[in-house]
């Protein structure tokens, strides 16, 4: 049999799966049934899934002490493989080594895993905030969710039982890392560009994809179907929109769409970073970075989730960034451009986010037809017009998604 030419896992193990299938899935969950209960968050519950299919390789399990400080101060762990973020368990009370947790899906109720504890420790989570975030407040959501967690750590290796945490109603979408390499290595693609959706899929979004499959094999449209911020658009719309974009405007055969079930940590920088790693598993060599990627509200830079690629040590991390400048449409080019391609003025163009978006469909329902193409546009209309005020969320404006910073 020939050998892969995709990009090999991170860490260069091969893909860690500790997904456990067939008998010896049965006999765990019996034995699972005898164990202590630890019940999970939704972000820990899409983290397990992760390291059960090889999304996290080549992580063993949860974090220990020593890993979890030095991917937090310097992104790396103890054995020196790179990390931007922590994968952690949290837990109230001090447990000793060698105790074992059945562990269960918060949101499901459903038994996910074991862990046998080789750690317990207390969570600094200031220190993790800092360096993670860059900030503490808490108002940041990323911050707010370590805030929430249990004061201890549980570190340990895993096994995953189950999947179930993706939504149901997106089979076709949830696909493992060795099933998305199987197709990369079926169409023959070399290098392929990942695209990071928490967004229905607006022109900047499309442009940025067009720009990396001139450049690419391929493209990967991986959308995150895990926990949001309240007011953004749920899954399913944006499932549909995506979708209904690939269908239209892009040429099928290079493209594939696929989902996983982490919840946004809103990290930026960082995230980004994550967002490589992780893609690199699924056999992507480029992760695209645009404006604000991961971002929320104004505590990164605009460009600071670029930077940071630049900032890492040689033979850290194999998938390349592929950087795009601020993206919007302009009148005078009568198209989406770029910082780098148009000469025009700020008042000749259109900058296009999923926050300006959002607040113009939750206000008034006028979009420019600019912002995204009409059959997009249509399903939008269709999900904010069917709201009730209740469910309503002011969406807050702020400069990186109205064109008043970024590189010129």
């Amino acid at each position: 049999m020939a050998s892969s030419k995709l990009i090999p896992p991170h860490g260069g193990q091969g893909l860690k799966i500790l997904l456990l299938e067939g008998k010896e899935r049965e006999a765990e969950l019996k034995r699972a049934a005898g164990l202590p209960k630890l019940v999970m968050s939704s972000r820990e519950t899409g983290d397990l899934i992760m390291l059960g299919i090889g999304g996290f390789s080549p992580l063993d399990g949860f974090m220990g002490q020593a890993d979890w400080k030095g991917v937090c101060k310097d992104m790396k762990m103890a054995n020196g493989i790179f990390w931007p973020i922590p994968i952690t368990l949290s837990h109230d009370q001090k447990v000793n080594p060698g105790t074992e947790f059945c562990l269960i899906s918060g949101e499901t109720n459903e038994v996910m895993g074991t862990i046998k504890v080789t750690e317990c420790y207390q969570i600094d989570k200031d220190f993790e905030c800092k360096h993670v975030y860059t900030t503490t407040d808490p108002e940041h959501p990323g911050v707010k969710m370590v805030m929430a967690q249990k004061p201890y750590n549980l570190g340990g290796p895993v096994k995953v039982l189950s999947e179930s945490y993706f939504p149901k109603e997106f089979p076709e979408l949830y696909q493992r890392p060795a099933e998305s390499r199987k197709v990369f290595e079926e169409r023959g693609w070399k290098t392929i560009a990942a695209l990071q959706l928490r967004n229905p899929m607006h022109r900047s979004h499309e442009y940025l994809a067009k720009i990396a499959l001139e450049v690419s094999d391929g493209i990967y449209i991986h959308q995150l179907v895990g926990k949001l911020k309240p007011g953004d658009i749920p899954a399913d719309v944006r499932v549909k929109c995506i979708d209904t974009l690939v269908e239209y405007y892009f040429d099928k055969s290079r493209v594939l769409t696929g989902g996983y079930p982490l919840d946004m940590r809103y990290a930026g920088p960082r995230e980004a970073l994550l967002h490589a790693l992780f893609r690199q598993n699924f056999g992507c060599t480029h992760m695209i970075i645009g404006r604000d990627h991961a971002g929320v509200g104004e505590y990164y830079g605009p460009f600071d989730a670029q930077d940071i690629f630049y900032e890492l040590w040689e033979g850290a991390l194999e998938c390349k960034m592929l950087p795009i400048d601020w993206t919007f449409w302009c009148f005078k080019c009568g198209g989406m451009a770029s910082m780098k391609t148009c000469p025009h003025k700020k008042e000749d163009r259109l900058f296009l986010s999923g926050t300006a978006l959002r607040k113009a469909l939750s206000e008034s329902g006028n979009v420019p037809t600019e912002f995204s193409r009409p059959e997009v546009l249509e399903i939008l209309r269709e999900y904010y017009g069917g709201l009730k005020d209740e469910d309503k969320v002011e969406v807050k404006m702020h400069k990186f998604a109205t064109g008043d910073s970024g590189k010129k």
